[in-house]
C-alpha cells in the first residue's frame, strides 16, 4: 500500500508512522510515544536524527546548516521557525548545526552557511546559501519540491 500512504517519522521517539494519502497530517499523533507528528517549528538533528529523517520521511525534508557564531544564520533562524509554520505538515524542516555535525557538513560539501538542503525522496534535490525571509524560503522550497 506505499502509493495510499505517507511515511512520517516522529520528531520525538524516530518511529515511523504511516498516515493515509488522504488524511491530514497536522493534527496527528504518533503511534508509539503519542505525541504530535508537527510541532510547527524545526527539528534540531543530530546526525541519527538527520538521517532517520532523510531517509524514511515520504515528504520532503528541509535542512538548514547553520552554526551559532553566523551573523546570518542568527538572523534566518527566526524566519526558519516561521516558514516551519507555514510548510509543515508538507514538509519536515530539520535545524543542522555544522560546528556539533562536521562530518555531515563535509559529507554534503557545506562551504559557506546558512546553506538550505532539499531532500525529496531521501535524495538532495537542491540547495542554496545565502539567508533568506521566511516567504522567500517559503517559496523556494515549494517551488523545488512541487509540494
Amino acid at each position: 500500500m506505499p502509493g495510499n500512504e505517507r511515511l512520517i517519522v516522529c520528531p520525538h521517539c524516530s518511529a515511523i508512522n504511516r498516515i493515509p494519502v488522504g488524511r491530514t497530517a497536522d493534527a496527528a499523533n504518533c503511534g508509539t510515544c503519542k505525541k504530535r507528528l508537527f510541532v510547527a517549528e524545526p527539528l534540531n538533528a543530530g546526525q541519527e536524527t538527520f538521517r532517520r529523517q532523510i531517509e524514511r520521511n515520504s515528504i520532503p525534508v528541509l535542512v538548514d546548516v547553520w552554526a551559532p557564531w553566523c551573523g546570518p544564520c542568527r538572523m534566518m533562524g527566526p524566519e526558519f521557525a516561521e516558514a516551519a509554520r507555514m510548510l509543515e505538515p508538507n514538509m519536515r524542516l530539520l535545524k543542522l548545526n555544522s560546528q556539533d555535525e562536521p562530518e555531515i557538513a563535509r559529507q554534503f560539501g557545506i562551504q559557506g552557511i546558512p546553506t538550505m538542503l532539499l531532500f525529496v525522496n531521501g535524495r538532495e534535490s537542491a540547495r542554496i546559501s545565502c539567508a533568506m525571509r521566511a516567504s522567500q524560503i517559503v517559496s523556494w522550497a515549494r517551488g523545488h519540491a512541487a509540494v
